[in-house]
Order: structure tokens, then sequence, then C-alpha cells
């Protein structure tokens, strides 16, 4: 599955819940936490259970709801999207949602608890488990391993506030919570998301900070916003240039007949090297199944 591009849509504004579907990203999240004020959850909650239940919304993206984190909170938000209604179990609106993400997880009991709340209404989602504090951080390893995690996301802006840092434009004040997700989310199989770029008018710095987040090795990043949806697919689609150093990578595999390491345009190519191209070649064979657009709206991460 593809997420390059995670966007936030405000839950309470069905009408952009609609439209961000057209923004080309890979995965859609209507936000019942950040993007809401707290005087309008109970309206986001109605919202984004309307646009779910609504048998002409019929998105070929993924879609996925951020709920809050708090259990009083948490409760209330599946209560009012998968409450069964006049059927039997489920609702008409799990029909169309395809993970849940859960703000705030700094321990693996989070995600566990969150499953537990899913299955008491018969369904099980993936789980993203946003990781935005410094607990979080430092358990990111235990909560990659729990089953029902399905990505790890990184929130630099809100984990900024929880240690006291000062953000930069460098960011080495979260380079190292940066790398420890991504590591334990590439440790258990888990999709790796990076934090967002808070500026959606910086396309340079938004390029520049996808390019490293590509680095890092994460798999995709937040956008808050559908201007970010374009750069980011880019910067996480491989160009012409990695796809045909990956062709020559593995067409020389195979005549290589087995040997353990072999030469490609003048470089040694063994283990390590074989695997960053098949890497490549199984990132464009995902993004060929997707777009990469742009629209207008806003929304609001961690």
């Amino acid at each position: 599955m593809v997420r390059r591009s995670v966007m936030f849509t405000p839950g309470d504004r069905p009408e952009m819940c609609r439209k961000a579907t057209e923004s080309g990203a890979d995965v859609i999240v209507f936000d019942l936490e950040d993007a809401v004020s707290p005087q309008r959850t109970a309206d986001a909650r109605e919202a984004v259970r309307s646009v779910l239940a609504d048998p002409d919304f019929d998105p070929d993206c993924e879609v996925c709801v951020r709920v809050n984190a708090s259990p009083t909170e948490l409760e209330a938000d599946l209560e009012a999207l998968l409450a069964a209604g006049d059927r039997t179990a489920g609702s008409d609106a799990d029909r169309r949602l395809d993970s849940v993400m859960r703000p705030k997880v700094d321990s693996p009991e989070d995600v566990r608890a969150l499953a537990d709340e899913l299955r008491s209404y018969d369904v099980s989602f993936p789980i993203f488990a946003l990781i935005e504090n410094a607990a979080g951080v430092l358990a990111a390893p235990e909560i990659a391993a729990v089953p029902a995690t399905d990505a790890l996301v990184f929130g630099a802006e809100d984990l900024s506030a929880d240690i006291g840092a000062t953000r930069t434009a460098d960011g080495t004040e979260v380079l190292y919570a940066r790398e420890r997700v991504v590591l334990a989310a590439a440790a258990h199989d888990c999709t790796a998301i990076d934090t967002l770029v808070t500026d959606f008018e910086d396309d340079s710095r938004l390029r520049e900070d996808a390019a490293f987040s590509v680095q890092l090795g994460y798999d995709g990043k937040l956008a808050i916003h559908p201007a970010q949806v374009g750069p980011i697919n880019d910067a996480f689609t491989p160009s012409d240039e990695e796809l045909e150093w990956a062709d020559r990578v593995l067409a020389a595999r195979r005549e290589a007949e087995g040997a353990g390491v072999f030469e490609v345009d003048g470089e040694m190519i063994d283990a390590p090297l074989i695997a960053q191209a098949e890497r490549i070649r199984s990132r464009a064979a995902a993004a060929d199944n997707r777009g990469a657009s742009g629209d207008e709206g806003s929304g609001s991460g961690g």
C-alpha cells in the first residue's frame, strides 16, 4: 500500500472532507482532534459520519480518521462513527473507513486499548500510531511491535512543545527522535510517516524537507494543505534516473547467476544495494497506481 502523502482535513468541514479526495493524496485523514475546536467536536463527529456513510462518497484513496486521545473523547468518537444504528453490527460509515489514527501514543497500551475498543464494534482497522511526545519516542520500538500498529507517524511540532525545544529550520533538535521513529518502524515492518512542514506556502522548504524524509528512510509525509500533496508525492516517487539505475542493477544480478558481488557502471553491487534497487522498483510500482496532484483546502496535524 502506497502512503506517500497523508493529508489532514478538518472533520467539521464536510465540504472539505469530500473535496480532499481530489487532492491526489494517498491517504486523507478526517481530523476529529487538533483541526477541530472543542466546541465543534460533536459537529465534527456527525459530519465525518455523514460523509463516510454517504453512498456517493467513493474515494480512490485510503480514508483514515484521527480520533482523540482521551478515553472519554475516544469512546465518543468511535460511538459516533461505528454505532450500529439500524444494522445488527457495524455502521454505514465503517464501510468506507480504512484506518484509524491515534494521537499522542506514548506506550503500546494506547494502541492495544484502541484495538480493543474497535473490536467491541466488531471491526478491526489498521492503526496509525502518532508519536508526538518524549515518552512515545522512547517507546517507539514497543509501539511498533504491537500487531495492530500498521504505521508510525512522527509529529515534530507537539514533540518540541513537550520537551521545550525550539524549532529551527534544520531541525537538529528533533533529528534523534525522527531517526528513532523510522528505525522502530523499519524493525517491525510498519509504514513510517514523517512530520509535516507547517508553512504550506513554502514550496522550496517542503521539497527540501521531503527529500530529507526520503533520505532518512520514511515511506511518506504528513500534509496539511492540498498544495503540499504534489511535492510530497514527487519526493517519494523514484526519479527516472533512480529507476534506470535499479533496472541496471536487477538486470546485472540476473546475468551474474548467483554471484554475491558484481559490477554496474563501475560500482560494486552487493546485497544492500540489490535491496535498495528492489525497494526503488517497489515504490515505483506502487506509485504507478496513484496520481499526484494538488487542490485547495487546509487542515491541521501534529
